[in-house]
């Protein structure tokens, strides 16, 4: 990519509000920052809430919050991004995908072919926005090398997500966008997407330029359960 600024996106990640996700949206945010992204999107399972209210909170953070979802089609999973509403649970996938659009928003299929982590098939993927071409939680690289290529072989453009659960998984693997404006948006970051302005950067370890940060991300951890303990305390003493 040439011209333009640069933005790191991990456009893949869970917050506690997913049923196997761990972590309070506040935490994600101030790690994403602490780590060097710049944009994170939270997409829960089936669930916005949190999306939205990283939305509302990523400005105290410095980073831009990209509000999304997970949802669960007929046919597998599908990142909705840039849709602040849920679009119906257990559709098909073909039906999923305009409807995400139909809101103003981009539908990226996670995990492709991966059918213990309810990846839509192949042969389902008729149209799609974008396909996550590198996903961190992967064992072996077969899985993403295929995705690459199906991208690639039908034109989508690729991304990459680190499919975090817990906080030291965060941008593990990221998207670097290509933009023009220099104080981008939400917006601005799913049309660079949908654009085909990306870049992929997969890793099996932290970004390079903040590896020392995610040393001290059990600490923050320790801090943020820390803080949220004199309330619990009064709640219950209250309660």
């Amino acid at each position: 990519m040439s011209g333009g600024s640069s933005l790191l996106l991990d456009p893949h990640v869970h917050s506690e509000a997913s049923y196997d996700g761990h972590e309070p949206v506040e935490l994600i945010l101030e790690h994403a920052a602490d780590i060097g992204l710049d944009a994170v999107a939270i997409t829960d399972h089936d669930v916005i809430h949190a999306s939205l209210e990283a939305v509302d909170r990523a400005p105290e953070y410095g980073v831009v919050a990209v509000p999304g979802v997970e949802v669960s089609t007929r046919h597998g999973h599908l990142l909705a991004l840039g849709v602040e509403e849920l679009p119906p649970v257990g559709a098909p996938f073909d039906e999923t995908v305009a409807t995400v659009r139909g809101m103003g928003g981009i539908a990226v299929v996670p995990h492709p072919f991966q059918r213990t982590r309810h990846g839509v098939a192949r042969r389902r993927i008729a149209d799609c926005d974008a396909v996550e071409v590198y996903n961190a939680w992967l064992f072996t690289g077969y899985r993403n090398r295929r995705a690459r290529a199906f991208a690639a072989r039908n034109d989508y453009p690729g991304v990459a997500g680190s499919d975090a659960h817990r906080l030291m998984s965060v941008g593990r693997a990221h998207t670097e966008l290509r933009l023009d404006e220099p104080e981008p948006d939400a917006d601005d970051v799913v049309a660079a997407i949908r654009d085909g302005a990306t870049a992929v950067h997969g890793r099996r370890a932290p970004l390079h330029r903040s590896a020392g940060h995610y040393a001290r991300g059990a600490a923050r951890k320790t801090a943020y359960a820390a803080r949220q303990a004199p309330a619990t305390v009064v709640g219950a003493l209250l309660g």
